[in-house]
């Protein structure tokens, strides 16, 4: 692995190499089993500060520290309630984000400057082994990497180490970001966020993020039904309107819908990304319209989602039309994240 470059998949020393520089507090993107993450030192606010740099995110939104599994939990968070313990021995190592109480030592530039702190062990066996790595090379063995998705900040996620480095390529030349090669991911879209913060003194689990882990897969370990966000729920991850998006303006409409505005507007490129009707059908003719066939599988439609975005936006097509997601709950976090795509352009925008 030549420093700062992509690497093949990781050996030892690779893996070393890049557990050092996380500990010389600079930035390591590497696999994880949901998208590649931009990682960094979780106890150093500098470095932290470098991955806010880097993709542009805004300070006051929040990074997720990801473990090793068997992690001092009790290190981190300040309370560690029984349904966090429930949850982790179900779904850890895994797409499963717990948002807890932070630990008053953890510095808060991790959480955007709240008291909360969001919690994850990938299940990745790069991740792990990056993450053991940077714990032992530590002193007390805490080796938290503190890691949003590997991209610009609102930009579609990476689910290829190609992927990153057409985001940040001169970061990457130049050594600022050194890139871990794991292969595509398996999930292909975010960790669930759940919020626990305030559990503790007496409020219920809030689903902040939809993802890998169902509503429902949550509500049957908690024993009780999980709520959706209210006003005082922490800030998290991947959580505003507008995000994941493509630079080619996104559609989010009915199949019927894109049928009838192929059919009244002559001329122009536009890519149809169906679930429904894996054929074209016979469209008028004046413009080009480039038909994707998408799984009729929820966690197969969400393990290509991404790669497919960033193969459209290089078309040179004029929009992109994506038919709405079915409603049922396990496609909670396709919608979630098209929807959020949808959102970063105007909603009168015409092909």
């Amino acid at each position: 692995m030549s420093a700062g470059g992509v690497s093949g998949y990781p050996d030892a020393v690779a893996i070393e190499t890049a557990a050092a520089q996380l500990q010389a507090g600079r930035l390591v993107a590497f696999p994880t089993e949901t998208v590649y993450g931009l990682g960094a030192d979780a106890e150093n606010p500098q470095a932290v500060a470098a991955i806010y740099a880097a993709k542009g995110r805004p300070s006051n939104h929040p990074v997720i520290a990801h473990l090793a599994p068997g992690a001092d939990l009790d290190y981190w968070a300040a309370h560690m309630p029984s349904q966090a313990r429930s949850l982790i021995a179900a779904f850890w190592p895994g797409p499963l984000t717990l948002i807890l109480k932070r630990a008053t030592h953890i510095d808060p530039a991790i959480s955007g400057g709240q008291d909360s702190i969001g919690l994850r062990c990938p299940a990745h066996p790069v991740a792990q082994a990056l993450i053991a790595a940077f714990a032992a090379q530590r002193s007390g063995g805490q080796g938290g990497v503190a890691a949003p998705s590997a991209n610009r900040f609102g930009h579609v996620s990476p689910t290829l180490a190609r992927h990153v480095l057409e985001e940040f390529a001169p970061e990457v030349a130049s050594g600022q970001i050194q890139v871990l090669d794991g292969g595509p991911t398996e999930v292909g879209i975010e960790s669930t966020i759940l919020d626990l913060s305030r559990v503790h003194l007496g409020g219920r689990p809030v689903l902040l993020r939809p993802g890998g882990i169902s509503a429902g897969q949550l509500e049957q370990v908690l024993g009780e039904a999980v709520l959706p966000p209210d006003v005082d729920a922490p800030r998290a991850s991947g959580t505003l309107k507008a995000h994941y998006a493509p630079g080619t303006p996104f559609r989010l409409l009915p199949l019927d819908a894109i049928l009838h505005l192929l059919a009244n507007q002559a001329g122009g490129r536009c890519v149809v990304a169906s679930h429904s009707c894996p054929v074209a059908p016979v469209l008028p003719s004046g413009g080009a319209v480039f038909w994707q066939a998408m799984p009729t599988d929820a966690d197969a439609y969400a393990h290509v989602l991404y790669a497919r975005m960033r193969e459209w936006d290089v078309l040179g097509v004029d929009v992109i039309l994506l038919e709405t997601p079915p409603e049922e709950a396990r496609w909670a976090g396709v919608r979630d994240r098209v929807q959020r795509a949808a959102a970063a352009f105007p909603s009168d925008w015409q092909a």
